[in-house]
């Protein structure tokens, strides 16, 4: 199952007076050799006065007698003009902690209630996304779901209008296997979640 398919029916130049989302900025700096250079990059524009972090990324694991799983999407994304397949994520409203914006932002997309780990690994270092490109970064936040809690038995998503978003988990034990498996079905892997299933297989590879 798959979320309801989109079309693509344009591609075009976006204006700035259009942009809501992004925009374009030229940066001048100094290399290292005192030479001048400029740099294309895009900054997103939703990111809160005062804050530092654009949004998260949630590594949501499910406490499951079968063994831990891992809690992914699968999202239609116009830019790859694929179904990707992603961790729950979000932007950072005003005020939020990384903490509060992802369990908010979990059970907004997905239904679960999850606790945030509280062993001093549940946020991640600040990390950027595409450094080359923009400025866009993100914590990851670590976060266990009870199944064995009441509001996790049937959980029910709170989707905005424009979100369509399908969730399902994989064993953490396949997890590399399965992101191979959905690529070849065709769908996009985002960056993310390809780095964190690499990771697990590094760690398999090396018996770390």
């Amino acid at each position: 199952m798959s979320p309801p398919s989109a079309e693509i029916l344009s591609r075009e130049p976006l204006s700035t007076e259009e942009a809501a989302w992004t925009k374009l900025v030229k940066i001048t700096y100094k290399d290292p050799n005192g030479k001048l250079r400029a740099w294309e990059s895009a900054e997103r524009q939703t990111r809160p006065a005062n804050s530092l972090v654009d949004g998260v990324g949630i590594i949501a694991i499910l406490e499951k007698p079968t063994g831990p799983e891992l809690l992914l999407q699968k999202q239609f994304r116009p830019p790859t003009e694929k179904v990707c397949i992603e961790v729950p994520a979000g932007l950072i409203d005003a005020g939020e902690s990384p903490e509060q914006c992802a369990v908010r932002e979990l059970k907004e997309e997905t239904g679960y209630v999850g606790r945030v780990a509280g062993d001093g690994s549940g946020v991640s270092p600040l990390m950027f996304n595409d450094p080359g490109f923009c400025n866009t970064n993100l914590n990851f936040v670590h976060v266990t779901i009870d199944m064995s809690m009441k509001e996790n038995q049937n959980p029910k998503p709170e989707l905005e209008e424009n979100e369509f978003i399908e969730v399902f988990s994989v064993p953490l034990r396949s997890f590399y296997s399965e992101m191979r498996k959905l690529e070849k079905e065709g769908f996009a892997i985002d960056a993310r979640v390809g780095t964190l299933a690499e990771g697990f297989e590094i760690a398999k590879k090396w018996m770390l």
